[in-house]
């Protein structure tokens, strides 16, 4: 008995043993002690550490047994004038204590142990800060709006500056925390480039009516003088109020870079445009900086990309471009969301359902006008329970308690066809029965889905089988008007971003901040 007593204490004692371990901290994994070369070094003190309130500044001092690391005037400085030059990566000076730190640097001789201890923090919190911003951005999305879902991007500064530290290639880590894409580095060619053009005194253009070829305007004078900054013009030009052929061909061009129909007629884009001074470009360019920060460093092998403002959809395949398609994007009421997902599935012939906010701001409205509305649609009514109502029998004042589902067809909201991927915003590609939206320049028309334009080559691309299916196989398919459901086999991510600025081949590129969102980021981050 005695020892069937002890076994049990035994047993309770090793099980609370065994909880206590579970609720223990995990211990991150240790730093690399820190290869200190210089004459001369000095002991922080623990309080200067701690007044910095950062849990990763005492980890690394740590590995240096909270001694000074930057005696080495070479790596010091490399850390200032990388972070006195961090405007030319869209970055701020102001944010890494750039003029403190000069000074401390200028009086390196004659710093005493606390002041050695101080300037020694200040660099490495500083550049840690530094290389953070240009791995993830300055600010976090997910604080900044609602409908944006991109995948967490996790460094491990301090393991990243230890091991640069040790072998000398502080350059190398700030080359290769960057992001890779060809994007980003053009949108850096494009701040260097905006940066050479002089400061310009603009005049504000105004004209209430269209200009095309041939006509007589004042506004035209300012209107040269624009093209002639940007280098749309070239050459000197006598700045007449006369619309001639040389002012209509750099229009185009002019047009053609900020993405408008380069049809040569001045209206109200046009002109919006053409008012944009060198200042906001660049606040637009730094904006762009900030949000390919945010994105993954690394594309996967094969991949869908949808740029929001350009309302482009691009396939990449192994590096090469194998389909684009113009796109339709949701308006600034009813955006469409920025993500990262994984293609799943093709649906053939899809019914719609009505989703809620469409049923508040356009459905209900309409059945308060006319009761056909929906089965003019050739929408059907359904209660809880699975029932079709008749229009007639609809409760006004329960709009909620229905279903609302639109048969397939070539009319139906989604068209013949949509793209399915993993999100929380209930989004995906797919066709439209408005399909003369396509030929607009400004296509922010959709309720947040992307409508793509000629989505059955694309889907007779994606499934990429002639055997199984073919164009003829497809076709069939649509002429049943019945619901089918594809799995898609091959892997393709898909990223629905946004940016509004690069450049190409030493031009710059701009597109039309279609959401607003430029001038307030570029805000914030100077704030």
């Amino acid at each position: 008995m005695n020892k069937l007593y002890f076994l049990l204490i035994l047993c309770f004692f090793i099980s609370c043993k065994k909880n206590q371990k579970d609720t223990l901290p995990k211990i991150k994994k240790a730093l690399p002690a820190i290869v200190i070369t210089d004459a001369r070094t000095v002991d922080i003190d623990t309080a200067l550490i701690n007044a910095y309130k950062s849990e990763t500044l005492k980890q690394f001092y740590l590995s240096s047994d909270n001694k000074t690391i930057w005696g080495n005037i070479k790596k010091r400085t490399y850390i200032l004038s990388q972070l006195k030059q961090s405007d030319e990566l869209g970055l701020n000076p102001n944010d890494y204590k750039v003029k403190k730190m000069d000074i401390y640097e200028k009086q390196i001789d004659k710093l005493n142990n606390k002041q050695l201890a101080e300037y020694d923090l200040l660099l490495t919190h500083n550049f840690e800060k530094y290389v953070t911003h240009l791995y993830e951005g300055k600010l976090n999305p997910k604080f900044l709006y609602r409908d944006w879902a991109l995948e967490d991007k996790d460094l491990d500064i301090n393991t990243a500056l230890v091991k640069s530290f040790n072998h000398n290639t502080l350059d190398s880590l700030v080359k290769n925390i960057q992001p890779k894409s060809e994007t980003y580095i053009q949108l850096l060619k494009a701040l260097k480039l905006i940066n050479s053009f002089p400061d310009d005194p603009i005049s504000t253009i105004e004209s209430k009516e269209k200009i095309v070829l041939n006509d007589t305007n004042r506004a035209l004078i300012n209107i040269k003088k624009r093209l002639l900054y940007w280098n749309d013009m070239s050459g000197k030009d006598s700045l007449t109020a006369i619309y001639d052929n040389k002012t209509f061909e750099s229009m185009k061009k002019f047009q053609s870079r900020h993405g408008l129909v380069p049809d040569g007629v001045i209206g109200a884009s046009t002109i919006h445009h053409l008012n944009f001074s060198k200042e906001k470009r660049k606040h637009q360019i730094i904006a762009n900086l900030e949000r390919w920060r945010w994105y993954p460093n690394e594309f996967a092998e094969n991949y869908f990309i949808v740029n929001i403002p350009d309302f482009s959809l691009h396939v990449v395949e192994n590096k090469d471009t194998t389909a684009v398609r113009n796109v339709v994007v949701g308006t600034s009421k009813r955006k469409t969301p920025v993500l990262t997902s994984t293609l799943k599935s093709i649906v053939f012939n899809p019914t719609w359902t009505v989703p809620p906010t469409i049923l508040k701001e356009d459905v209900v409205p309409a059945m308060k006008r006319n009761r056909n509305y929906l089965k003019n649609k050739n929408i059907t009514i359904y209660d809880s329970a699975g029932h079709e109502v008749n229009p007639a029998n609809w409760n006004i004042n329960k709009p909620r308690s229905y279903r609302y589902i639109q048969k397939p067809g070539y009319y139906n909201s989604l068209g013949l066809i949509k793209i399915m991927f993993p999100n929380n915003y209930s989004v995906y590609l797919h066709d439209t029965n408005h399909r003369n939206y396509f030929e607009r320049s400004n296509r922010s028309l959709s309720s947040g889905c992307v409508r793509v334009e000629n989505p059955l080559e694309l889907a007779q691309h994606i499934l990429d089988d002639s055997k199984n299916w073919s164009k003829d196989k497809i076709d069939t398919i649509i002429a049943r008007k019945k619901t089918t459901s594809i799995k898609i086999t091959k892997k393709y991510k898909l990223y629905q971003w946004y940016w509004t600025a690069w450049s190409k081949k030493n031009q710059l590129i701009f597109r039309y901040d279609v959401y607003d969102l430029d001038e307030d980021l570029y805000s914030k981050l100077r704030n």
